[in-house]
């Protein structure tokens, strides 16, 4: 831990760094040079399950193109301009994403978004822009200059098909070479250009606008409210004017809505079932082949399990919660929390009911086996 924040504890960072400054760390994970080659991000971005675009600047300005993509889609080398391919959720693709991922538990999962992975051909980039989150940008192969600027000014070029700065402050500006890592608080403008072939690792958090959350809010409450009564007007007065909206009504309306509210548990309720409801476009695969429940537990003692890369589970006063629904299992407190925290669990001290709950998820696709099969 110490390593990967330059020589500090986790508490350190968090008091002096966290949505306060940036730190720059060289050498922040010793040997790092990615978890794939530039080949084998590409190929992702053919994959209609893969989030990913394609950035290219030349002389006729900026453009992207989104995935999935082709071959005939990547300039050629002959080609004017310098390009970038940017592969979001990598870490639902490769388990060794995951384990990169588990390198910054020091930050709550609630507020974990996912690992992007950009690929940029020498001088390629995104133009400087800034981000509405927290992100730790890891370096694999190669080099990239990385200008930053804590400026006020964060209007945009309009036109354009990216979010790009209409004025750019450089203030501070590195060069990262593999294993060096950048963080940078919210809305902290930067600007990335690759010195030669290289890829980045941008570990990025979630911050959820105030707007989206009173929405997903009223949305949660409108499946709970149950309100008794119908409009009524028995003293119904004749009226001037028939298009006029009436003073008596507009008070039982205002009555009405006015039967509306909650309690501090339905927040709590809500923050967890929305902060681990999957992404829209998530999907889960179940196991090819589903074996029985002693098959299932005896494979479990061997093999252990862990969450799906796309399973989000939380916990909140001893209230579970996995990919946006409430875990009901009495009695398996420990359990569940030792998946939530470690999203992994070996097969030692589970009861009865519990394995249970882990079959019925595996053959739903939320776990997969954590070992693979050996003999």
């Amino acid at each position: 831990m110490e390593q990967l924040l330059g020589g500090m504890d986790a508490q350190t960072f968090l008091r002096d760094y966290w949505q306060k400054q940036p730190l720059l760390v060289r050498n922040a994970i010793p040997g790092f040079t990615g978890l794939l080659d530039p080949q084998q991000l590409l190929r992702l971005t053919r994959r209609e399950n893969v989030v990913s675009r394609l950035v290219r600047n030349d002389a006729s300005g900026w453009h992207l193109r989104h995935g999935p993509l082709r071959q005939r889609d990547f300039p050629s080398q002959q080609a004017a301009g310098v390009w970038t391919v940017l592969v979001q959720e990598i870490n639902y693709h490769l388990r060794s994403a995951e384990d990169l991922l588990q390198r910054f538990r020091f930050i709550p999962h609630a507020r974990l978004d996912d690992l992007m992975v950009s690929y940029a051909v020498a001088g390629g980039g995104v133009g400087p822009h800034f981000d509405s989150y927290d992100v730790f940008l890891v370096q694999g192969i190669g080099h990239r200059r990385w200008q930053i600027g804590a400026q006020t000014d964060l209007s945009l070029v309009e036109g354009l098909p990216l979010k790009i700065l209409r004025h750019f402050v450089v203030e501070q500006e590195w060069v990262l070479g593999p294993g060096d890592m950048l963080y940078l608080p919210p809305c902290y403008a930067h600007n990335g250009i690759a010195e030669d072939e290289c890829m980045t690792y941008s570990i990025g958090f979630r911050a959820p606008a105030v707007q989206e959350i009173a929405h997903q809010f009223l949305v949660y409450l409108q499946d709970r409210l149950d309100l008794p009564g119908v409009y009524q007007d028995p003293d119904l007065q004749l009226q001037a004017h028939p298009a006029e909206l009436g003073e008596a009504m507009l008070c039982q309306f205002a009555e009405m809505v006015g039967q509306i509210h909650w309690e501090r548990e339905d927040i709590d309720d809500f923050a967890a079932r929305y902060l681990t409801e999957p992404k829209a476009h998530v999907y889960f695969r179940p196991p090819a082949r589903v074996p029985g429940f002693s098959r299932f537990c005896s494979t479990l003692v061997r093999r252990g399990l862990r969450l799906a890369p796309q399973s989000r589970m939380l916990f909140s006063h001893e209230r579970y919660y996995l990919n946006g629904e409430r875990v009901h299992l009495e009695g398996a407190s420990a359990c569940l929390r030792r998946l939530a925290d470690e999203r992994a669990i070996a097969a030692e001290g589970l009861s009865a009911n519990c394995l249970e709950w882990l079959y019925q998820c595996f053959v739903d696709g939320y776990v997969v086996w954590d070992r693979p099969q050996t003999g």
